[in-house]
């Protein structure tokens, strides 16, 4: 059963940059997606970017422009890079894999916090 890690999360000022991690204990090319959920208190879980084996990538109005994607098929990592946070980023951003077989694998969650 793949696992996936998330690491980077933490506290930062608003207009601040916060990088993300999910490392794969799997090689990345079995996935066929792998994204970036987030969920704040009182929401629901939303889909906040995602990137295809093939490298295509889509992401939230909300984000675009700020955040982005991408992976390291060698380290079996993908990123987010995240710029102009803003308070209402605030959420535990969770990793997502897909894989051709149909599995779907969830990291345990970071938190980020942007303060006012």
């Amino acid at each position: 059963q793949v696992q996936l890690v998330e690491s980077g999360g933490g506290l930062v000022q608003a207009g601040g940059s916060l990088r993300l991690s999910c490392a794969a204990s799997k090689s990345i090319f079995s996935f066929r997606t792998m994204g970036w959920y987030r969920q704040a208190p009182g929401k629901q879980r939303e889909l906040v970017t995602a990137i295809t084996s093939g490298g295509s990538t889509n992401y939230a109005e909300s984000v675009k422009g700020r955040f982005t994607i991408s992976k390291s098929n060698i380290k079996n990592t993908v990123y987010l890079q995240m710029n102009s946070l803003k308070p209402d980023d605030t959420a535990v951003y969770y990793c997502n894999g897909a894989f051709y077989s149909g599995e779907i694998a969830w990291g345990q969650g970071t938190q980020v916090t942007v303060s006012p």
